[in-house]
């Protein structure tokens, strides 16, 4: 049985959205200075493939649709971009379309968690 304090820690977790949640992770890890991240296995074929995604340091954000929450993914991507409301309307309008390039990898997944938050659909390259 676990103590009253881990009890209520993790209802307090249990009530924080997705990116609260990866926004703990991120300074849980920094603060201790460990990784989240599961170890991986040294598998050959597995490994070859995982070496050129690691090469990759720059991500492009890709919008590929905006589904049924359009004028949330107008909203976020607005916020995000700092574009005007008229050019991240035509951003969201002309999907798929490159909301972000050439951020970093953390970056990007924030990003395509937040665009799916509200039901558009994004793809990392």
């Amino acid at each position: 049985m676990a103590s009253e304090k881990i009890t209520k820690l993790i209802e307090e977790v249990k009530e924080l959205t997705v990116l609260e949640l990866s926004e703990l992770v991120k300074e849980l890890e920094e603060e201790f200075g460990v990784s989240a991240s599961a170890p991986v296995a040294a598998a050959a074929p597995a490994a070859a493939g995982a070496e050129e995604e690691e090469e990759q340091t720059e991500f492009d954000v890709v919008l590929t649709g905006a589904g049924s929450g359009k004028i949330k993914v107008i909203k976020v991507v607005k916020e995000l971009t700092g574009l005007g409301l008229k050019d991240a309307k035509a951003l969201v309008d002309e999907a798929p379309k490159a909301v972000k390039e050439k951020v970093s990898k953390e970056e990007a997944e924030n990003i395509k968690s937040q665009i799916e938050e509200v039901g558009g659909s994004v793809e990392i390259k």
